[in-house]
Parts: C-alpha cells; sequence; structure tokens
C-alpha cells in the first residue's frame, strides 16, 4: 500500500507510518490513548450521551510503555529533520511518554501546559484541570519555527503587554469547545489549540501527519489552513465522522446526519 496525501486510513498507524518514507513529514500533531480506563460516555463529562460516538480504544496500562515506543519509533523515522512533533498527554501515563521520547531520540523543545476551562469533579484530590504538550524534535539546529506568524514582534494587548510574548508562553489557556446538539466523539482538541501549533511550526503546503486522528480534528483544521494531511484512526466510528468532515469540508454535524450546526467551511 502506497499512503497518499490528503487521505485519512482506517488501520493501525504503526503499520501505516511502516509504508511511508523516512524524512516525509513536517509536522506531527497528535493526542495518542490516555491508558486511565477512559468511559466516553460517563455522567461527570455533562455530555447528552446518544450524541458521543462508542468505540474508544483504550491501551492496558501495563502495555503502555511498549505501545507508545512502538508508534513513536516509526513517528521518528517518517519526520523530517526539519519538523517538529507535538504529543498530547494527561499526567497518569506522562512518564512513559517523556521517558519513550528521550529512548527514540526525540529532543524535547518545550513542555507546554494547555488549560481549559473545567475539569472532572473530585472529593478526594485536587481537580486536573490541564492538559501536557510535549513540543519535541529530532534536529534542534534545523527545525523549523514561526515565530511571527501570529504576532508582530511589537503588537500590544490592551493592557499594553507584547502580545507575541504572551501568546508565545508556554501555558495556553485555550477553552474545550462545546458542541451542543452536534456529533462528536469524547475527546477533541480544540481547533485554536491545532491552529496555533500549524502556524508556529508549518507553512501552507507542509504535510501534518495525526496519528490517532480521532474525530479528525487536526487533518479538518490542517485542510482549512492549505496543509497536506494524513491521519491514521482503528475506530470505525471515529473513521467515518472524519472522513465525512474532510469530504464535505465542513467543522460540525449535527446529531441525526442534519447539516451543520454551524457552517465554518474551509476558508
Amino acid at each position: 500500500m502506497q499512503v497518499e496525501l490528503d487521505r485519512i486510513y482506517l488501520m493501525d498507524c504503526r503499520e501505516g507510518m511502516k509504508q511511508m518514507p523516512a524524512d516525509f513529514v513536517d509536522l506531527i500533531v497528535t493526542d495518542p490513548p490516555f491508558a486511565i480506563h477512559f468511559r466516553a460516555k460517563r455522567s461527570n463529562y455533562n455530555r447528552t450521551q446518544g450524541r458521543v460516538l462508542e468505540g474508544y480504544n483504550e491501551v492496558p496500562a501495563e502495555e503502555y510503555y511498549e505501545f507508545t515506543l512502538s508508534w513513536m519509533r516509526e513517528a521518528y523515522r517518517v519526520l523530517k529533520g526539519s519538523g517538529s512533533m507535538y504529543v498530547f498527554s494527561g499526567w497518569n501515563n506522562l512518564k512513559d511518554i517523556l521517558n519513550a521520547l528521550d529512548e527514540v531520540g526525540f529532543i524535547t523543545v518545550n513542555h507546554i501546559i494547555w488549560k481549559y476551562q473545567f475539569g472532572v469533579c473530585t472529593k478526594r484530590r485536587f481537580v486536573t484541570s490541564h492538559y501536557h504538550c510535549l513540543y519535541v524534535c529530532k534536529d534542534d539546529r534545523l527545525r523549523r519555527f514561526y515565530p511571527d506568524a501570529r504576532f508582530a514582534a511589537d503588537s500590544r494587548l490592551p493592557d499594553g503587554g507584547n502580545a507575541r510574548y504572551r501568546d508565545m508562553e508556554d501555558v495556553w489557556v485555550i477553552p474545550r469547545e462545546y458542541w451542543n446538539g452536534d456529533v462528536k466523539t469524547p475527546t477533541k482538541l480544540p481547533a485554536e489549540l491545532i491552529r496555533k501549533i500549524l502556524q508556529y511550526s508549518s507553512r501552507e503546503g507542509d504535510i501534518v501527519l495525526d496519528p490517532f486522528l480521532g474525530s479528525g480534528q487536526v487533518a479538518v483544521v490542517a485542510q482549512q489552513m492549505a496543509r497536506r494531511y494524513i491521519g491514521f484512526e482503528i475506530v470505525p466510528q471515529y473513521y467515518e465522522f472524519a472522513l465525512r468532515r474532510l469530504q464535505e469540508r465542513v467543522y460540525r454535524l449535527r446529531a441525526g446526519g442534519e447539516e451543520l450546526a454551524a457552517r465554518r467551511r474551509a476558508r
């Protein structure tokens, strides 16, 4: 099988990446499985369960490190020397992500904290309301980064602060998205988060890979921003959901197969 650009595939990303040439991808953005016995329809996520797609595929905790090593080795091989990778992780298995990155040979550039607006309610520990994002590369001398992609060096905020400095701090306060009345997968990154990564670490025409595609967020935003994309997903329901979004060039799909909840077409 030959992997083509601007396509997503219903298959294990480890097998899919083996079909790709070495030093092929400019940017990898991905949110791997959690290995925390995640239940997509649990009531404390405040979701209408009938609109949440079934099929979240979990990795057993005891297998997580070897699983992480296996996909990261292929990611390292297909990433260009000038490229970057952003890997999202909760705190539970963060040590496995960090150790695997080091073992495979990635160089850590930043440890970004994504602060969102709510967490799961707790009684015996503090509420977790952030996510980790490891920004890494293969060769820090060749790694491309575009500091002026969002703000000029002298841009100012209403309070007088420097807009670019504030935007480039390593704590990102970006709200989760509420898809009220729409079909959704149990986990998804907000478009603004992905857009920010793509602006700082890619240009139009660059190839963006998401090995764990889920709802298709990375591919959809890449398509909107004139990047080439490749994605892999093993859950048929998620794959079909992402494929429809990409084919129809839409962002949100209303439950029941109706037309868009919001007509955010690709620009």
